[in-house]
């Protein structure tokens, strides 16, 4: 019966590491969260329960906006995160791939990336007063 469903399910061999990775840090997360659970000192007082913002106490609306920059420099930090991330599958198929293919592919998306980044500091997204 498990043969039929293996022959059946052939395709799905290239997942399987996926699977069992998954299901490892599963079953690992939830016995630290039941360790943590057990062991922790868990008496809840005001100061732990008050909100934490920045090291100071609020004294302002939550709905309050922030500096246009902030959401410049995340966005910089979320374009330069995402160029590591890239460069995994690129790495991967280097063998796959010529040799001058793999380098021009690699200096295209380096120069995509530089001229991002010369765009935000021209626009001052770097500068912080």
């Amino acid at each position: 019966m498990l043969n039929l469903v293996y022959t059946h399910l052939g395709f799905l061999d290239e997942y399987f590491a996926i699977l069992i990775f998954f299901i490892i840090s599963l079953v690992l997360s939830i016995i630290v969260y039941g360790i943590t659970l057990i062991v922790a000192y868990q008496k809840p007082y005001s100061e732990k329960l008050s909100a934490y913002e920045c090291g100071f106490n609020p004294f302002d609306d939550a709905r309050g906006t922030f500096d246009v920059r902030f959401y410049l420099v995340s966005i910089l930090f979320i374009i330069f995160d995402l160029e590591i991330v890239y460069l995994f599958p690129w790495a991967l198929c280097l063998t796959e791939m010529t040799p001058m293919l793999a380098y021009w592919s690699m200096m295209l998306f380096l120069l995509i990336l530089t001229v991002g980044f010369i765009y935000e500091w021209k626009k001052g997204a770097l500068d912080w007063e």
